[in-house]
């Protein structure tokens, strides 16, 4: 209802809902888009943040070396994987299982190996760029299950805020196409229009698509009626499971001295074969079954899918482990149009197929949507100016949105960087050197929300931003200084994901340095002359009225 009483028309209660809706939960859904939009590369962020790694160089010879080492680290393993280097992927990341060992992960070993010479490397503990996929949707620092309902209930409050923008602005499509500067909020709100219309699609996809990921957690009802609350009988059904390679290698294995010794054969023929068969993704892993045995398989796997809607399930080639011989194998089974639709929506999402131009296009994407979120909150301070200028002062709520906007938005960079600096400052054999980076992550966060506390408004938004530009810029100093290679090793060996990396960094500084300079071109107004009433807080409104009119 209107404060004459009478009713509110839809594009007027809709244009409520959409402020508060985007309010409320407006710095949450600040930090999941920008965690999740840096989790596009998170392949990228564990290469960078494992400096020990970026000695492997891949060439010709990788595979065999790989399988060779595999021979000294785990000669009684019944099954071998070897994720192979890749333009996502410096070294190689091997995991084996032992004859007895648990089903599922925690049966298997691990270890990363130099894909130049075969050789074991051990890199530093860190939880690299799946800290930041985690926290994407799940938070931290609490039970899994609360951080996933908060973010489904934040998303939840984002579709509903996307949904009503669309329908608040009538002329959003003509906005698009005008920006205003030096308007004030007028212009502020133009950027929000723009960026919102600009990446429209996407971000109805991502917001949509991420609840379809939590709907089994969010809406369950169905699943415990069918199944009777086993949500493992469920997935397994979904997901077509199957009796694991590997334990059926075990089986039949038995013991080295009861099948007999077999080498292998050599594993260059076999590349070669998938290299004509797959030219554009190559060959992504391999897995061999019960190895040094008879019965021993070597199973090719492509770097790549074809379609989302098999989850960018890879195409295989099974060869005999003693012989080199090509097997027959059948097809897998299509999935079912509502498990292929499933599909589509969930990888679009993750992002995890993808090749490299498209997940740019998602990165940026992310990023319009990130900015889309910051200056719809800035947009709901600068409105409210003109209130604070009659009052003669600064309401609590006001200042509050203020400091946490701060914050949430520039101290977050800050924080990002924090935590990249930490992953080289801390000594490599730190115990528990993973959650100190973490710490650091936070530590720095809670420092920038008290920050704005003790500054003024503007200030506070200078010195944050500053304070980001320069930590993201000399990120690429730091590298080879803290035992990384530098953009002049890294490119010239094509070792895209710790260049790319680099590279990312310096465009969010330059990204952060923009503000700072735009911040800088415009000087504070004169402060006019105190009101004999006004509260002891005006000068906080003097401060941010000067504020405003520098932008």
């Amino acid at each position: 209802m209107r404060p004459d009483g009478k009713p509110e028309g839809l594009r007027q209660s809709m244009s409520w809902l959409h402020t508060w809706s985007g309010l409320l939960l407006g710095w949450l859904l600040y930090a999941v888009f920008f965690t999740g939009t840096l989790s596009y590369f998170r392949d990228e962020i564990d290469d960078w943040m494992r400096p020990e790694l970026h000695v492997s160089v891949p060439g010709p010879e990788t595979a065999q070396r790989a399988l060779d080492a595999m021979q000294r680290i785990a000669p009684e393993a019944t099954t071998w994987t070897l994720s192979l280097p890749g333009p996502r992927q410096t070294a190689v990341e091997a995991s084996w299982r032992e004859p007895g060992a648990a089903q599922g992960r925690a049966g298997l070993k691990r270890a990363t190996l130099d894909a130049a010479t075969g050789e074991r490397i051990e890199p530093r503990e860190t939880r690299g760029g799946a800290f930041l996929y985690r926290f994407h949707f799940e938070l931290y620092a609490m039970p899994r299950v609360w951080g996933r309902w908060i973010v489904g209930i934040a998303t939840m409050f984002m579709f509903v805020a996307i949904l009503s923008g669309v329908i608040t602005h009538k002329k959003i499509f003509t906005d698009f196409f005008t920006f205003r500067p030096k308007k004030g909020q007028r212009s502020w709100l133009d950027a929000h229009n723009a960026t919102a219309v600009l990446a429209l699609p996407f971000h109805l996809v991502i917001t949509f698509s991420g609840l379809v990921l939590l709907m089994f957690m969010l809406m369950p009802w169905g699943i415990q009626a069918i199944y009777g609350g086993d949500t493992n009988a469920y997935f397994a059904e979904v997901r077509g499971a199957r009796p694991q390679a590997t334990t059926q290698g075990e089986r039949q294995r038995g013991g080295r001295q009861e099948a007999g010794a077999a080498a292998l054969a050599p594993v260059a023929p076999l590349m070669a074969e998938a290299a004509q068969r797959w030219p554009v993704h190559g060959v992504g892993s391999i897995t061999v079954n019960a190895p040094g045995t008879p019965r021993a398989t070597i199973e090719l796997r492509e770097g790549g899918g074809e379609s989302l809607a098999n989850r960018g399930q890879a195409r295989t080639l099974l060869f005999d482990g003693a012989t080199g011989r090509m097997r027959d194998r059948p097809e897998p089974a299509a999935p079912s149009w509502v498990r292929a639709t499933s599909n589509v929506v969930t990888g679009v999402h993750l992002g995890r197929f993808a090749e490299p131009a498209v997940r740019w296009l998602l990165f940026l994407s992310g990023v319009v949507g990130t900015v889309m979120a910051a200056t719809g909150m800035v947009l709901w301070v600068v409105k409210r100016l003109p209130e604070r200028r009659k009052l003669g002062r600064t309401p609590f709520g006001h200042r509050l949105v203020e400091v946490l906007n701060v914050g949430s938005i520039a101290g977050l960079s800050v924080a990002t960087a924090a935590y990249f600096w930490m992953n080289r400052l801390l000594p490599a054999g730190l115990e528990a050197r993973g959650d100190w980076e973490i710490r650091g992550f936070f530590i720095a966060w809670l420092l920038c929300l008290l920050h704005p506390l003790v500054r003024t408004h503007r200030r506070a938004w200078l010195e944050q931003m500053l304070l980001a530009a320069l930590l993201f810029a000399l990120l690429p100093v730091l590298n080879p200084l803290t035992g990384g290679a530098s953009l002049a090793q890294s490119v010239p060996h094509g070792q895209w994901s710790i260049a790319g990396f680099d590279l990312t960094m310096l465009a969010l500084a330059a990204l952060h340095g923009w503000v700072v300079w735009w911040l800088l071109r415009g000087k504070p107004a004169a402060k006019p002359a105190p009101r004999a009433a006004a509260p002891a807080t005006g000068g906080v409104a003097v401060k941010a009225q000067a504020w405003e009119r520098a932008q």
